[in-house]
């Protein structure tokens, strides 16, 4: 595995479309050239604002046998199967909100569906910084989720993969009557199903168990909260892409 985080410019979520879009090249062309087969985008802006275009303009045309894949099909997927008044709330960044992907994928699934998003930019920068368990944490979700609440949802999806360490402060605020969908359950279970389905990409997949960790910045504050959310201390080399 080969873990690629770009904190020299995130966040993401306040970027124009093209920029998204370079950035995102030039991080797939590291993964590609670092003998990568199967790259996911962890994150839901570029999964909403390039990911497609990547797949067209160079895997297509230059790295045919290679796949890039995202989070937002997936945890798209998990809600449609988990909402029953079909009412379904979105957090996400300023970008994917405004891409207004999430809801176009959630009626390709159901037209029926209706869909209440909610642009959170605090919140990204709130786990960045270490605050997450802080009580100003707790403030600034309530007054985020007060307004989806209000629209009778029934599921709730995380919308960037920054909001899963926040899920247990959210719970509590949403209560135990709906649903939350986050990556990190949503992601691993569809990959899984995607593997089987192409045994093509899962034969070329090194298995020796050996994970890597680069960032166009290291800084004390990511090696501290890395560590914590891998669940284990983390060596990480800086790189610069271009």
């Amino acid at each position: 595995y080969i873990y690629l985080g770009d904190n020299a410019r995130t966040p993401y979520g306040t970027r124009s479309q093209k920029t998204i879009y370079d950035f995102s090249c030039q991080a797939v062309e590291f993964l590609f050239k670092n003998n990568c087969e199967l790259v996911i985008f962890a994150c839901n802006t570029a999964s909403s604002k390039a990911l497609r275009e990547i797949q067209l303009n160079i895997v297509n045309k230059i790295y045919p046998k290679k796949r890039v894949l995202g989070v937002l099909i997936p945890a798209a997927e998990e809600a449609i199967k988990k909402t029953r008044n079909k009412k379904i709330g979105v957090i996400a960044t300023e970008g994917s909100i405004n891409s207004m992907a999430f809801a176009r994928e959630l009626k390709l699934i159901d037209g029926d569906v209706k869909v209440y998003q909610k642009s959170t930019p605090l919140l990204v920068p709130l786990v960045e910084s270490g605050e997450h368990r802080s009580n100003i944490a707790n403030l600034i979700l309530e007054n985020y989720l007060k307004d989806l609440l209000k629209k009778d949802i029934d599921t709730l999806i995380l919308g960037c993969t920054h909001y899963g360490i926040l899920e247990n402060k959210i719970k509590k605020i949403v209560g135990s009557s709906i649903n939350i969908v986050s990556d990190k359950r949503a992601v691993p279970k569809k990959l899984k199903n995607y593997l089987q389905r192409h045994p093509e990409i899962e034969k070329v997949l090194k298995k020796k168990n050996s994970v890597n960790f680069y960032t166009t910045d290291i800084t004390d504050k990511f090696n501290i909260l890395g560590s914590k959310f891998f669940g284990k201390k983390i060596e990480v080399k800086k790189i610069l892409l271009i």
